[in-house]
């Protein structure tokens, strides 16, 4: 396993831990959203499409389209909630022109300015692999960066139309400084605590308010 896939799962495996309840499957409504799955979201969801790749979203997904988050996690009583751990291919000027873009009813269980500056840090997308085209919705040359921050996206604005609580996102930088000491599980609910709280609007840093 590579250190990411190291990393990675020691992050999943602390947050199962402090987070409780039984874990899920990727939940259908986003594997290949349309208006029937994004509902009230479908001209945002369409607009994140179109800012990503000057092309027409359109309502029937290829059957292709398959895809999994990192982790969903149910506790008793409470709607499930999607966990992602965001690597370093994630932080790039397609996720900020998504992120950007999120209305204030979007609430995410992250802090979008902090996303933003990780983004704006990039001087080089990531080759290889990372950035092939992925025809028939991302046939760019670097589509599968357009295709990675579309997917997050979809994760941010589409959980809240099911009933479902905001996605909780972790990234890289957040942890690998701290993620194999002792107190690594201490560091983790220092750093999530205030994230599931739903005291504040991550999307925008402002203190909540009902009835937005």
């Amino acid at each position: 396993m590579s250190r990411s896939g190291d990393l990675e799962g020691r992050v999943l495996e602390l947050v199962r831990a402090i987070y409780g309840g039984h874990e899920l499957a990727t939940p259908q409504w986003l594997q290949r959203p349309g208006p029937a799955e994004a509902r009230g979201r479908w001209t945002l969801v369409q607009r994140l499409y179109q800012q990503l790749t000057d092309m027409e979203l359109p309502e029937h997904m290829p059957s292709r389209e398959r895809r999994t988050v990192d982790c969903v996690l149910q506790r008793h009583g409470e709607p499930p909630r999607i966990v992602e751990f965001d690597e370093i291919q994630h932080f790039n000027q397609y996720r900020a022109s998504t992120i950007r873009r999120y209305p204030r009813s979007v609430k995410v269980a992250f802090d979008r300015h902090v996303w933003l500056a990780a983004c704006g840090q990039k001087r080089r997308l990531e080759g290889g692999g990372f950035g092939r085209p992925k025809p028939p919705l991302f046939p760019h040359e670097d589509g599968r960066h357009r295709q990675r921050a579309y997917r997050d996206a979809l994760a941010d604005v589409l959980p809240a139309v099911h009933g479902w609580l905001p996605t909780l996102r972790i990234a890289d930088f957040e942890v690998s400084a701290w993620i194999a000491d002792s107190r690594a599980e201490v560091r983790m609910v220092e750093l999530i605590a205030p994230r599931l709280e739903g005291g504040h609007d991550w999307s925008l840093g402002y203190p909540s308010q009902s009835g937005r």
